[in-house]
């Protein structure tokens, strides 16, 4: 395949407006021909359909879809667009469950088409340098901090706060995908604590301690209600020097030195992650992690639930 990829993106909201059509228009392996939306929106005149059944029942030639739906009505979505023969981006997370996942990408093998399960923070500039500084270097130990304001990030959208909407671990996730792919050792939870609000179903903060196999401790720090200035970080202290990852991975410091720095948030994440959509369909296979939704399944195993007061936004 030579020519654009035609695209369909189904799900119109505020992920789909901020990060996805931008990073579409600016790169040349896609072309937009569609949105779907239960509301029915249209981008620049575009056809528009209410679901993926109407889509294909329309006829438009499509090759492949990005779903930015959220995560519990996913993979029907998902299915049924394997179904189709169209090659498929999953918005992170790629499922509600790790079970949902591994069936779609047993599904998109068989149906021979691309499954993407993209982890956007993975394409933040810091994160390949600072995989390459502590693959030669043994990591003691590391600290996850990401605090976020939920009414500043996530306004109005209640699905967070359902079973399957992860709650504080739908940033959280963010902070694994690059903690997975940074981290030269697997590791894993032993302890957790999930304060989850008395009128939600989902986290709003959590502590969780993982250690690797060689045993360094990492310890990770999560809440929804931070106000102020915000923290994206991963420290990992090494057998020399320490690391510093900052804004969602965007700026590297080393031993207080910045190595690596760029003023916009997600600067290059959604473009790089397009590329790979691309190169992964032009190639014809998948790229399907799922280490960092297993990291959060296993911390709601093994994680204590802690009642606390009520969250209205």
């Amino acid at each position: 395949m030579t020519a654009p990829i035609r695209l369909a993106l189904v799900g119109m909201g505020k992920i789909a407006h901020d990060q996805h059509l931008p990073a579409i228009a600016a790169g040349q392996s896609f072309d937009l021909v569609a949105t779907v939306s239960r509301s029915g929106e249209s981008v620049g005149g575009l056809p528009f359909f209410r679901d993926v059944y109407e889509l294909a029942a329309s006829g438009l030639e499509v090759d492949a879809v990005s779903l930015c739906t959220p995560p519990q009505v996913r993979r029907a979505i998902a299915q049924y667009c394997i179904g189709q023969g169209w090659h498929v981006f999953l918005e992170k997370p790629p499922g509600a469950t790790l079970a949902e996942v591994i069936a779609l990408r047993d599904a998109a093998a068989a149906k021979g088409v691309s499954l993407f399960a993209s982890w956007h923070s993975r394409y933040a500039d810091g994160v390949e340098p600072a995989r390459a500084w502590l693959a030669e270097r043994e990591v003691k130990r590391a600290k996850i901090t990401w605090r976020e304001d939920v009414r500043v990030w996530h306004p109005g959208q209640d699905w967070i706060w359902e079973p399957g909407g992860f709650g504080v671990f739908d940033p959280g996730i963010n902070a694994l995908s690059i903690a997975t792919r940074i981290l030269p050792r697997p590791f894993f939870v032993e302890t957790a604590e999930l304060d989850v609000p008395s009128n939600r179903a989902a986290p709003i903060a959590a502590r969780v301690s993982f250690r690797d196999t060689a045993g360094a401790e990492i310890a990770m720090d999560l809440d929804f209600r931070q106000e102020g200035p915000q923290h994206w970080d991963i420290e990992v202290e090494t057998d020399d020097g320490t690391l510093l990852l900052s804004k969602g991975g965007s700026v590297l410091t080393i031993d207080g030195k910045e190595a690596l720095a760029h003023d916009a948030d997600l600067h290059g994440e959604y473009p790089g992650l397009y590329h790979r959509f691309g190169a992964i369909v032009r190639a014809g296979v998948s790229d399907v992690d799922v280490s960092p939704l297993r990291a959060v399944a296993d911390v709601f195993l093994r994680g204590r639930h802690i009642s606390v007061e009520p969250f209205v936004e």
